[in-house]
């Protein structure tokens, strides 16, 4: 594929990015930047989430998960649906009953500052973690397809990448992104769309449900080995417990929610947003199993992260094809991106610095903006230390791993606080929340060692049940409260 026509391309989808930001970012302050004066239509919510949602990961980890896994993954998708009940039912209550902006604000309220800080911490650690993660898979395909060609260095592409991010949404905000992830994911669904049409077309498939439900990889339940990470209940309740978290407990996703006009526009939102999230699934994994017998059938050796963007920009199922493939890859890395430095200047400025409590909005707004750049750089030097870390293992096995350590936390935080009326020694969250992940990796490192009995994606709820067990174990006497 020609490079003019990927930087043709790029170009015009960033232009049409910025003129979104021009008009919603008119007349910004903070409050337009953090919440969107809670004037949000909720379908544009609803679908804009989806595309934050399944990101650049997604969107080339999944269909190259088919050939090692089958359609395993699917079970997640389900607990998926467990974990946005949770969310739209319990959380988005509470949120909109005590008027949030950062979501980490109630756990001051509920157990005090040190639980605060370390909650907010522990987001900041792990969304950074994640964005990086996202933004280094598309900077590699970038790299690949495109600046290779120009002799351009992998960290200019990197900081390409992020320039481009902070220049959209350094004024608007959580405002903007409303607006751009809802084009960026029409943008990811529709190259999703034409790759299974052309694909179906080369191999003559006619119905792609029969194709699917007959082949070989199209398994989807593992019921018969608990020790294995891919066992059904270990999947479905690691869904819908990574749901909760890196949905529910998610600063970057819930400030989405929290720009709605009302509690019932927030759930509306919830849940159409659960049904066509898990119908996307489905027909990613669809294209993965396309992709797998395609790569076959014309000999192409690609697999897992390589196997969508091999075959998609080899030139063998047309211009267009892989035209939009960079598109549809652009605009979902883009789409969870914008929103994670949104969600982390927000969290930093309100639960870090408590920047809503000067005087001077002017300070404030000056202060904001120093911080979104701070991280925008942050972004950059994280990534570049990936490239030299980050192996042959499917990126979407590394985010789910580390979200398992770091949302874990998080987890133990709010469910204790929901679900007891129990109050804690505040001082002694932080070492607990800390401890809690190192057992965590201790107790899943020797399972697999000494019992062949992988914890998987179950790590989070281990990670969460420790963290519960030890703010137990360090509860306040509240006679002598």
């Amino acid at each position: 594929m020609q490079p003019h026509y990927i930087i043709l391309l790029i170009v015009a989808y960033f232009s049409i990015l910025i003129f979104i930001s021009y008009f919603t970012g008119k007349s910004a302050d903070n409050t337009t930047f953090f919440k969107a004066n809670n004037a949000s239509p909720w379908y544009l919510v609803a679908f804009g989430m989806i595309g934050a949602s399944l990101s650049g990961v997604t969107f080339i980890s999944v269909p190259g998960w088919v050939e090692a896994q089958n359609m395993s993954y699917f079970q997640m998708v389900l607990g998926y649906i467990v974990g946005y009940a949770v969310i739209g039912l319990v959380l988005l209550p509470l949120y909109y009953k005590l008027n949030l902006t950062s979501i980490y604000t109630y756990l001051e309220d509920r157990f005090g500052r040190f639980s605060y800080k370390t909650g907010a911490s522990f987001f900041l650690l792990s969304r950074t973690i994640g964005a990086a993660f996202r933004l280094f898979l598309v900077a590699k395909v970038l790299q690949v397809v495109l600046f290779d060609d120009f002799g351009v260095p992998f960290w200019v592409t990197v900081s390409i990448t992020i320039l481009l991010i902070w220049l959209y949404t350094f004024k608007g905000g959580i405002k903007t992104i409303v607006w751009t992830d809802t084009l960026q994911t029409l943008f990811m669904l529709i190259a999703v769309g034409v790759c299974i049409y052309t694909i179906s077309s080369e191999m003559k498939i006619s119905n792609l449900f029969t194709y699917v439900s007959e082949n070989k990889l199209s398994k989807t339940f593992f019921l018969d080995d608990i020790s294995k990470g891919n066992y059904f209940w270990k999947q479905l309740l690691s869904g819908a417990f990574i749901a909760i978290v890196m949905t529910g407990l998610d600063q970057d996703m819930m400030q989405k929610n929290l720009t709605c006009r009302n509690l019932k526009d927030a759930q509306k939102n919830m849940f159409w947003f659960t049904i066509v999230l898990v119908i996307v699934n489905f027909f990613f994994l669809a294209l993965g199993i396309l992709l797998t017998d395609y790569a076959q059938q014309i000999g192409i050796d690609a697999h897992k992260d390589q196997l969508f963007p091999v075959i998609a920009t080899s030139g063998k199922l047309g211009l267009a094809t892989a035209l939009f493939f960079i598109l549809g890859l652009i605009a979902a890395a883009y789409s969870s991106a914008d929103s994670a430095l949104t969600s982390l200047t927000t969290s930093f400025s309100i639960d870090i610095l408590e920047i809503d409590k000067k005087k001077n909005k002017k300070d404030q707004i000056k202060t904001r903006k120093k911080i979104h750049v701070v991280f925008s750089i942050l972004l950059i030097l994280i990534i570049l230390i990936f490239k030299y870390f980050i192996a042959n293992e499917s990126v979407i096995a590394n985010i789910f791993k580390a979200a398992g350590y770091t949302y874990g936390p998080l987890l133990g935080l709010y469910a204790f606080g929901l679900f007891t009326q129990l109050k804690v020694k505040d001082k002694m969250v932080p070492a607990i929340c800390i401890l809690a992940p190192i057992l965590t990796f201790i107790i899943s490192y020797h399972s697999l060692k000494f019992f062949d009995f992988d914890v998987g994606f179950f790590v989070l709820v281990l990670n969460g049940f420790l963290t519960f067990l030890g703010l137990y174990l360090f509860k306040r006497n509240t006679k002598n409260a």
